[in-house]
């Protein structure tokens, strides 16, 4: 009876695999022409390999070389079709690229330099979108201080973290069509309960609802939109960042901080004594690059540097450590900073060592778009490169602003200086 099982056991394993073989020729999928294509190729192939070791005459052996020339083609077209094939099910932005561009790109960018970007808000997801072009080993630290807008109202009516800036980061390194990371970003209009919410706010939601854990919520998300790179929270405690102004009052809240236009003194986080999270920390000591900012000084990069953990692990780093200075300085924030300044607040906070470099802009802004600016106490950060050498800290001046209604990093230039450096450093 055993031995009987057992036998019948093999049968339906081989029927099984069988007729796994078998789908493969269902109409429809597209790859049956393909494959009896490549057949056909492999026949003329072997066929006029025979002949052509047979014949004696010139012109016969002539044209059997013909046949087997013909048939390598057909059989390499054959592959290539079916390959193309499986590509367009799973890449289907790739039907109307080269295969051996698409290798080629995939294999360039998997080899490219392990960097670590900290911080949050739309300054980050910038220079993210610009750095995936050249690597895919990229991990992006992201602060969860955020309690304002959309994210503010999800933390508040799901007890969860906001979802807002790891959202921005996400969309950024996505590889997956521009309709998708739109639908991410799409914002729900005025007149209904979704008012001002993002999707892909809400979809980070749902997510963590069904999974019962943010951090594998994000984790499943970046398989959606198929990353180059990944996405990690500075840290999982919810924590709240309270501003200490120079005029002795506090004000409680990131979204509320600028609002309060009060010059800050310093920031902290409450509670203090949050914990990093690990891969965090595992991706600072493992980086060949790290670059802070650009974004919001006090709202988006120091909230990181003020996890313990994440400021010594930076200061330990034998890594290349950057830090992006922002080209125009922030109402309520940074009113009146020059470079120099930024850079204080910044070590004055986490250490002296969290970066050895310090990228500006040099390049000019129209006198149109900076009286725009400066409606709304907006103003072009100054550039005291000497103050910044006199700290210790290189200094790298270059035009990396663009002005498409605002003012931004140009993403590819400040992605070639970031990558210079470590080419500088090898």
């Amino acid at each position: 009876m055993k031995k009987r099982f057992n036998l019948d056991t093999i049968k339906n394993f081989i029927w099984a695999r069988l007729t796994g073989v078998f789908k493969w020729l269902y109409p429809g999928i597209g790859i049956k022409r393909w494959i009896g294509l490549g057949i056909f190729g492999f026949i003329l192939v072997v066929v006029g390999s025979n002949y052509l070791r047979d014949e004696e005459f010139w012109f016969i052996k002539s044209l059997d070389a013909v046949v087997v020339v013909s048939g390598i083609i057909i059989l390499i077209l054959g592959i290539k079709r079916i390959i193309r094939s499986f590509l367009a099910a799973f890449l289907p932005s790739s039907k109307d690229v080269e295969l051996v561009d698409i290798l080629y790109h995939r294999s360039q960018i998997g080899r490219g330099p392990r960097v670590v970007v900290i911080g949050g808000g739309t300054g980050l997801s910038v220079l993210l979108s610009g750095l995936k072009e050249y690597t895919s080993n990229i991990t992006a630290i992201v602060t969860v201080a955020d309690d304002g807008g959309s994210s503010g109202r999800l933390r508040q009516q799901f007890d969860m973290l906001p979802p807002g800036d790891i959202r921005n980061c996400l969309v950024a390194l996505a590889d997956t069509s521009g309709l998708m990371r739109e639908l991410f970003q799409f914002r729900f209009e005025s007149g209904s309960e979704l008012a001002g919410h993002n999707f892909g706010n809400l979809f980070i939601t749902a997510m963590t609802r069904l999974t019962g854990d943010f951090e594998k919520a994000i984790k499943e998300t970046s398989k959606v939109l198929a990353l180059r790179g990944e996405v990690i929270p500075s840290t999982l405690g919810k924590v709240a960042l309270v501003a200490k102004h120079k005029d002795g009052s506090s004000t409680i809240g990131e979204n509320k901080i600028p609002k309060a236009h009060k010059p800050i003194e310093s920031v902290h986080l409450e509670p203090a004594d949050s914990q990093a999270t690990p891969e965090a920390i595992r991706a600072i000591e493992q980086a060949q690059l790290i670059v802070l900012g650009p974004g919001s000084l006090y709202t988006s990069v120091i909230p990181n540097l003020l996890i313990e953990e994440i400021s010594d692990a930076l200061a330990k780093s034998s890594a290349a450590k950057v830090y992006v200075c922002n080209a125009m300085s922030q109402p309520g924030e940074t009113d009146n900073f020059s470079a120099s300044d930024h850079i204080k607040a910044l070590v004055s906070h986490a250490n002296a060592r969290v970066l050895d470099r310090c990228i500006i802009n040099t390049g000019e802004i129209s006198s149109e778009v900076l009286k725009r600016y400066a409606k709304q106490n907006s103003y072009p950060v100054t550039g005291d490169i000497k103050n910044i050498e006199k700290m210790g800290y290189q200094v790298i001046g270059s035009d990396i602003i663009i002005t498409d209604g605002v003012i931004r990093h140009d993403p590819k230039k400040l992605a070639k200086i970031i990558l210079g450096i470590i080419e500088e450093v090898n």
